[in-house]
């Protein structure tokens, strides 16, 4: 019933949109197009609702993008012809009572008001498209250097690199994929972490990609945590024991990739008879999300005084449990928001995006208390499958002693 609802003002939304265009322009070859393109849309919309198929699909994730692509437009077109009826109906209103009903409707005010509307629209609809075809292979390398009083000396200098939200399920382009795992290792870092959701919702969407993933190489080694979508929550199984299966299945694959899963546990790095503490939780998110993680446990055998970076995928934990935490941990890296995979940003300079307003930390390096965290943008992409102004990322972070 609420899908009908839902389509029932879709439809309702898309008639009262081609007024600005029957407005603007009384061409009939235009009037079709609009029409064709509207009931495409909407027959592409009902199959992706009834036919049964993952909605993280690659077939799925198009339908969806394709429907942004052409409703969001349609909303801002709204937006100016609502705002002219309005104006409209409070000149009518005014000239009725003043006693002059002249110049109730002027056409060419509606026409320009169809102008401006069908120009603003057309920037999200050409974005949304691009995103889709260039923006969610668009590879960024994001470097930043973290400078900390209690760095052991032997790590001065230590590079690490992050990656997030592979989500391996909506690939479709094994070069592109394959350039990016290849920029990775061009880093060169000492280590390489992964801080979750290396599929959309089950282990065989890593078959395709399991070789190109495991030619990741570091000196010391690639690290990894689980994420929301890693633990197969947003299927419907047959049974508890099916998706227990799946879940250790992801846990093999990782081992078979020659990554080391970190559950709620910790190793040591070690340079020239120092050490700084690698800690892995498992996925951690306030309201709703799966809250596996424990990081008392995870910190176990740790002291206070030690170095530590901790990989938590959730950026919500670091606020909730990590950045006050008495086991004082230097350095968190999360990911998880994909930065909503939409917004605008000038580097070093101004960044903005809806999900700021769920996620207080959504990118980038956050410092409270002389702790850090980094939320990386996320690798991969979900649901709508493309990214516009906010880039899929790779992070190279550089530990310095400070002074």
């Amino acid at each position: 019933m609420r899908w009908i609802i839902f389509i029932a003002i879709y439809i309702l939304i898309d008639v009262y949109a081609f007024q600005a265009v029957k407005t603007l322009t009384g061409s009939r070859w235009l009037h079709g197009l609009y029409l064709a393109s509207s009931l495409l849309i909407l027959g592409l919309l009902i199959y992706a609702l009834t036919s049964g198929q993952a909605r993280t699909s690659p077939k799925m994730a198009y339908v969806f993008g394709f429907f942004l692509a052409f409703f969001v437009p349609k909303l801002l077109l709204i937006i100016f012809m609502f705002g002219e009826d309005i104006v409209r109906l409070f000149v009518g209103l005014f000239a009725k009572i003043g006693g002059n009903e002249t110049g109730f409707y002027v056409p060419s005010r509606r026409k320009f008001i169809s102008g401006i509307a069908m120009t603003v629209a057309a920037i999200p609809f050409a974005s949304l498209l691009y995103g889709m075809y260039k923006g969610k292979y668009n590879y960024k390398v994001l470097k930043y250097t973290l400078e900390f009083k209690d760095l052991p000396q032997a790590f001065d200098g230590y590079t690490l690199t992050q990656i997030s939200d592979v989500h391996s399920g909506s690939f479709d382009n094994e070069k592109k994929v394959k350039y990016a795992v290849d920029l990775v290792n061009e880093q060169q870092s000492d280590v390489i972490l992964f801080t979750g959701d290396l599929v959309n919702n089950v282990a065989t969407e890593m078959d395709r990609w399991k070789n190109t993933f495991a030619s990741l190489k570091a000196k010391d080694g690639v690290f990894s945590v689980l994420g929301n979508h890693d633990y197969g929550d947003y299927v419907d199984w047959s049974s508890k024991k099916e998706q227990s299966d799946n879940l250790d299945a992801l846990k093999q694959l990782q081992k078979e990739m020659g990554w080391d899963l970190l559950l709620n546990e910790n190793r040591t790095l070690k340079r020239n008879g120092e050490i700084i503490k690698l800690i892995g939780v498992e996925n951690w998110g306030a309201g709703g999300f799966k809250k596996a993680g424990d990081l008392s446990m995870a910190c176990e055998g740790c002291s206070t005084e030690e170095f530590k970076i901790l990989m938590s995928h959730d950026p919500s934990h670091w606020q909730e449990q990590v950045k006050n935490n008495p086991a004082n941990i230097q350095l968190t890296l999360s990911g998880h928001t994909h930065g909503m995979q939409f917004g605008i940003e000038i580097p070093g300079w101004f960044k903005w995006s809806p999900v700021k307003y769920r996620y207080e930390n959504w990118a980038g390096i956050y410092e409270e208390f002389g702790r850090y965290i980094n939320v990386n943008r996320g690798f991969g992409y979900l649901g709508y499958p493309g990214r516009v102004g906010i880039w899929p990322e790779i992070t190279v972070i550089t530990l310095k002693k400070k002074a």
